[in-house]
């Protein structure tokens, strides 16, 4: 049994999506108010806290190997390795199998429990190793401490779970069924974001248009409600799900202004066939209406999205149909896998997998496509004025970096500050970013 010293700095290293960046940011703040500060940058952390995803193939290897890797290198400058703990959906999928395989962790939490992590420590310390992987009724949200500091963005959590269940995807298992959060609840928090900072708020959920409170309220009403908070400039809300995109909420891409104009709706094939393999429960045609719809009332929209190569049985056919489809659109952005099979997951065990050079080859050209279609995007917004948010310096001297509308990184020179929204001519475009030039404080 190895006990610790009450751990007076931290570091939480969060992977994968943006919920998980929220839970890390949550979690930073439970360990801050329990006195425990975030160690200074190039500085060793008592406590090292793993917020996981377990959504890539390997995810739970890599798991391991960070796990060794800390142990060893991180040592303290007593030579003692520090407390590490393994949240998030690893932890939940893993549970009591990581304190079988790994003597150097002290707790296992899994994202519905992340809450209870104080009092999980203070076991921890005394040389308890618990695990609590529960998925609560107690929402974790009603005991979690108020945001007092938050950047220009910031991110908020209104739904969490996915009754979908796609035949790929472990986060039905690793974050259990779709859960809205109150709405009362999320205007307050909102409005502490604001008054913490925030700028811009982006509504999070594994499904996140899929939110529905007790009364029946719906995602564009909640937007609707957030944009009347006077000190918030922006709203932006993700990931969606096609069959949750309600005429409502396209709608409010027309109507409120405060709404940002970009939709990142994953369909992940360009075939209906592979479609229905998935399990996905929308077709190429019902898709590009919605985007259709959503463009007829936001002519300016941006448009997202998220693609799968080389699901089992994808025929070289059917994945030329997801690069027409990417051709067809006109992405701004996009995020590309090669499939990976997650253990317990229907897809797992289908015939027809597919080689591993096969899958890279139609990566790297469907990366291709989209990158052609983000460049011809961003080059098509060269000439415009937008408002920037800043968020953050530049590399180079006097330079700033923000968001535009369209959600594209802009840099810039000028005489602003983080939080600033700013005017901006838009000169140059590159596949990533886009070259700007200040031309006037818009409403700092």
């Amino acid at each position: 049994m190895t006990v610790f010293a009450p751990p007076k700095t931290y570091r939480v290293k969060s992977f994968g999506c943006q919920m998980n960046v929220y839970d890390g940011e949550r979690m930073a703040e439970l360990l801050s108010q329990q006195g425990i500060a975030p160690a200074p940058e190039g500085e060793q952390a008592d406590l090292v806290v793993l917020n996981t995803c377990h959504i890539r193939e390997r995810a739970v290897e890599k798991v391991y190997s960070d796990i060794g890797r800390i142990s060893k290198d991180w040592r303290r400058n007593d030579g003692t390795a520090p407390l590490i703990a393994v949240a998030g959906c690893v932890a939940q999928a893993e549970g009591e199998e990581i304190m079988k395989r790994a003597p150097a962790v002290s707790l296992v939490v899994g994202p519905q429990a992340y809450h209870r992590l104080p009092a999980m420590l203070a076991q921890a310390i005394v040389g308890g190793r618990p695990v609590d992987t529960d998925m609560p009724a107690e929402t974790k949200f009603d005991v979690l401490p108020a945001r007092r500091k938050v950047g220009p963005s910031a991110f908020l959590t209104v739904q969490e779970g996915c009754d979908k269940v796609c035949t790929y995807c472990v986060v039905p298992y690793t974050r259990g069924a779709e859960i809205s959060r109150p709405f009362s609840d999320l205007v307050a928090e909102a409005e502490r974001l604001v008054d913490a900072g925030a700028r811009e708020i982006t509504l999070l959920g594994q499904n996140v248009n899929a939110w529905r409170d007790a009364d029946g309220r719906s995602l564009e009403k909640l937007i609707e409600v957030l944009a009347a908070i006077p000190s918030l400039a922006r709203i932006r809300y993700t990931t969606s799900h096609p069959n949750d995109m309600t005429g409502g909420l396209i709608a409010a891409h027309r109507d409120i202004e405060k709404l940002m104009p970009f939709l990142h709706l994953p369909v992940q094939a360009g075939n209906d066939r592979v479609l229905k393999a998935m399990n996905r429960s929308h077709s190429v045609d019902s898709y590009l209406r919605i985007l259709d719809q959503a463009r007829a009332a936001r002519p300016d929209i941006a448009l997202s999205g998220d693609f799968i190569v080389g699901f089992p049985g994808e025929t070289d056919a059917e994945f030329e149909d997801t690069v027409r489809l990417v051709e067809q659109v006109g992405y701004a952005q996009c995020f590309s896998f090669k499939y990976s099979p997650r253990p317990g997951t229907p897809a797992a065990t289908m015939d027809g997998q597919v080689p591993p050079a096969v899958m890279d080859e139609r990566l790297q050209r469907l990366q291709a496509a989209l990158q052609r279609s983000s460049l011809a995007f961003n080059q098509g917004s060269v000439g415009r004025r937008c408002q920037v948010l800043v968020d953050r310096r530049g590399r180079q001297e006097g330079q700033w970096l923000g968001k535009s509308p369209w959600l594209q990184s802009v840099h810039f020179t000028g005489d602003v500050a983080i939080g600033d929204l700013v005017e901006v001519e838009l000169l140059e475009a590159g596949p990533n970013s886009l070259a700007g030039q200040l031309l006037h404080p818009a409403h700092a």
